[in-house]
């Protein structure tokens, strides 16, 4: 199980998951809806299985890359802590069980799963043909508040869409600094990314238009709702990490990127949530 998770990075689930949690609560908040344990349970499980299926599947499809690449050389498969049968068979259990879990939801959400599916497995071939693989990348974690908010209410809101809109950009916006790593690497082996197709400095410069529109969208439920002074201060404080990370990398020094990367939007998405929840509170 150990390698599995390691095989999946499951600590990066911190980045989509407390979206999920914002679209679950805000439905039970704002709607007729009561909250329902089962329902959380199931959310989460949804969300535990489809990130296991997309990180399963995308170290499956590019253990190639992976074991020619310095930098990702000791990731499971190349280094041969995991097959790649059994990252595929892995992928195929977790996707039966997104699916599954599903069905005891409500219909939508499983007439939609195989969508979902397709967004997030399907990032994994974008990087050969597009380098807007990033903007797919941040579709299929997008979703996750959407997702949630269905799964309590079976319809659509313009909240959540703000909210899948935020994600996209945001997550897109740290792709592309993440990428920045791999410029050189990506650009011998014919591979796309923002970087790739604009350099580092202009695709930096993407990323910060990306945070942006993310930040703009954090702000207009703003506009629909009476939210209060704590969704306040968690705007300001997402905003300001967006801003911090931006602040920390540039073109000729990319030594911080993991810092960026991992720690600051993990803290952002983390932080962004509990100041949502103690609106919804109080």
């Amino acid at each position: 199980m150990k390698k599995y998770f390691s095989l999946v990075l499951f600590a990066h689930s911190v980045f989509a998951l407390p979206f999920a949690v914002i679209g679950f609560f805000l439905a039970v908040h704002t709607t007729t809806a009561e909250f329902n344990w089962l329902k959380l349970l199931l959310m989460l499980a949804c969300m535990v299985f489809a990130r296991n299926a997309a990180m399963a599947f995308n170290r499956y499809l590019d253990r190639d890359i992976d074991a020619a690449n310095p930098r990702t050389a000791m990731r499971d498969i190349p280094a041969g802590r995991i097959s790649a049968n059994q990252a595929l068979s892995f992928t195929m259990v977790n996707a039966v069980l997104f699916v599954a879990a599903t069905w005891f939801i409500n219909p939508i959400c499983f007439y939609l799963s195989p969508v979902a599916l397709a967004v997030v497995l399907g990032y994994s071939y974008t990087k050969r043909f597009t380098p807007l693989c990033h903007l797919i990348l941040g579709l299929g974690l997008g979703l996750a508040p959407l997702g949630a908010y269905l799964v309590v209410t079976g319809t659509f809101h313009v909240v959540p869409v703000f909210y899948a809109f935020a994600v996209l950009f945001w997550v897109a916006g740290f792709d592309i600094i993440y990428a920045l790593q791999d410029e050189s690497f990506d650009r011998e082996h014919r591979l796309n990314s923002i970087p790739v197709w604009l350099g580092k400095r202009n695709a930096l410069y993407v990323s910060r238009a990306f945070h942006v529109l993310s930040a703009v969208f954090v702000t207009l439920p703003m506009c629909v709702m009476p939210f209060g002074w704590f969704y306040i201060a968690g705007v300001v404080f997402y905003c300001a990490l967006l801003v911090y990370q931006h602040r920390i990398v540039s073109p000729t020094d990319l030594s911080r990127v993991d810092r960026a990367f991992m720690t600051t939007n993990g803290v952002a998405s983390v932080v962004f949530a509990c100041f949502f929840l103690l609106d919804l509170i109080f």
